[in-house]
């Protein structure tokens, strides 16, 4: 094969990878597709990888196979994680493609000096910045889903002027280097602010936005690829990254508008921080609670169920009994479906995500604004480990710092129920109205183990 027809089909190869990259994101816009869009997305990665391995610039392979065992010793564990764990090991995915890109972007430079262009330093300066920051910050946000680290916002006096200076000192590194590249001291320094910069960023972000945050990061990710494509001169790359950070980019806005929020408020309204202020006021309130025995009572009497799954059901792995619930309900002529809130969980998707591991139909799960219109007509609205997605401060009370996000509104469902572990407030770290409510029974417990035991009483036996 000739070296021009072997550049040919190279091309061709990466052509049919592009394409492929792009089915797969339109594929993953739907449940009913989504094995399509994976199994497209991986076809188009292999493909990629093999046609660079072929490609006749590629002339030693040793440190190539040795970087894939690594690789793999290290992905294949990270891919075998519980379901529950998926956020931060998408947030560590992040962190690794960052960083990746970094290095990468380091060795260019370091290897083209002194003879680097200034539109060549630019876009280097670029791609590691970008780089860097989503590595750390990809690394905090990990540590904040693992619960390693705080969940609620770490702040301080004038947290976001010195972040913003932070950013503000790369940046200018960087145009120190576009101006004049052969200034290899200064380098290493843009490095550093930019992976201190990445700390700063994430650290004061609540638990409530990490859905956001990690959608955000990976629009990041995307872009410093798309970056290292143009210092690469790989257009697959180039495409690929433009395709992750752009639709990563449009998921985070989808959220936002979700949250009724604006990226700033998001990035750096350090959300989530604990409200105190009407702590005397709920001790003075009470609420009512119910047995297990009694919620399949009132399950068994009820026509239709709107189920509200949460990160709680996600933390105690529930999602499998609330399959045997389902299943009952269902066999006893119940109407059940499942109300799910944009930003609900740790993750964008994380309740779907859930739901289709325990095989419940596609069809039964309903966004936000379809189930709303339900809700009033609905017996039972079941809630299981979700909290500030239902809180109905959100649309009364104009000093909640929820106040405008678009709700499940379960408060106008005839009877509520809340499996909850305790009192403790959401990731937004406010109190919910719709707990005191006279139509609210609150069932206290681990999410799975009261689950389980309804099904229980309504099947007259064990479940299993």
């Amino acid at each position: 094969m000739t070296s021009v027809t072997s550049i040919q089909l190279i091309d061709a190869t990466y052509i049919v990878a592009v394409v492929l990259f792009i089915l797969a994101i339109k594929w993953l816009s739907s449940p009913v597709t989504a094995k399509h869009g994976v199994l497209a997305g991986e076809i188009a990665a292999a493909l990629a990888l093999a046609a660079t391995l072929f490609d006749p610039q590629v002339t030693e392979y040793k440190w190539i196979l040795i970087a894939l065992v690594v690789g793999a010793g290290i992905g294949i564990p990270l891919g075998m994680v519980k379901m529950t764990a998926v956020p931060q090991r998408t947030a560590l995915s992040h962190a690794f493609g960052a960083l990746s890109a970094s290095l990468i972007g380091i060795a260019e430079y370091y290897v083209g000096v002194p003879h680097v262009s200034r539109f060549g330093m630019a876009e280097i300066g670029l791609e590691v910045i970008i780089g860097s920051l989503t590595f750390t910050g990809s690394l905090i946000a990990a540590g904040k889903l693992q619960e390693i680290l705080p969940q609620r916002p770490i702040v301080y006096k004038g947290q976001n002027f010195v972040s913003l200076s932070v950013l503000g000192a790369a940046l200018l590194l960087a145009i120190a280097l576009v101006v004049n590249p052969e200034q290899p001291y200064l380098f290493p320094l843009m490095v550093v602010v930019a992976l201190v910069f990445g700390v700063l960023l994430v650290t004061p972000i609540g638990g409530a936005d990490m859905p956001t945050v990690i959608s955000l990061l990976n629009s990041y990710a995307g872009f410093s690829a798309a970056l290292l494509g143009f210092v690469l001169n790989s257009k697959v790359l180039v495409v690929a990254g433009a395709l992750d950070g752009s639709s990563g980019f449009i998921l985070s806005v989808i959220m936002c508008k979700a949250m009724n929020r604006s990226f700033t408020n998001v990035m750096f309204g350090a959300f989530g921080q604990v409200q105190t202020s009407g702590a005397v006021e709920q001790e003075a309130r009470t609420v009512r609670s119910a047995s297990p025995e009694e919620a399949a009572g009132i399950l068994a009497a009820a026509s239709k169920v709107v189920v509200v799954p949460g990160y709680g059901m996600a933390v105690a792995q529930a999602q499998h009994k609330v399959r045997e619930l389902f299943d009952n309900l269902t066999k006893k002529g119940i109407d059940v479906t499942f109300g799910i809130h944009p930003v609900a969980g740790r993750m964008p998707g994380h309740m779907n995500v859930l739901l289709a591991e325990a095989d419940i139909p596609y069809d039964r799960l309903k966004e936000m604004d379809d189930v709303n219109s339900e809700l009033p007509q609905t017996d039972v609205a079941l809630i299981i480990g979700a909290n500030d997605v239902t809180n109905p401060a959100a649309r009364s009370d104009a000093s909640s710092p929820i106040y405008g996000m678009p709700i499940l509104d379960v408060d106008k469902a005839h009877t509520v129920m809340v499996i909850k572990r305790s009192m403790n407030p959401g990731f937004a770290g406010i109190d919910n109205p719709l707990y005191y409510l006279d139509k609210t029974l609150m069932l206290f417990g681990d999410a799975k183990g009261f689950v389980g035991e309804i099904v229980r009483e309504l099947s007259g036996g064990p479940s299993h």
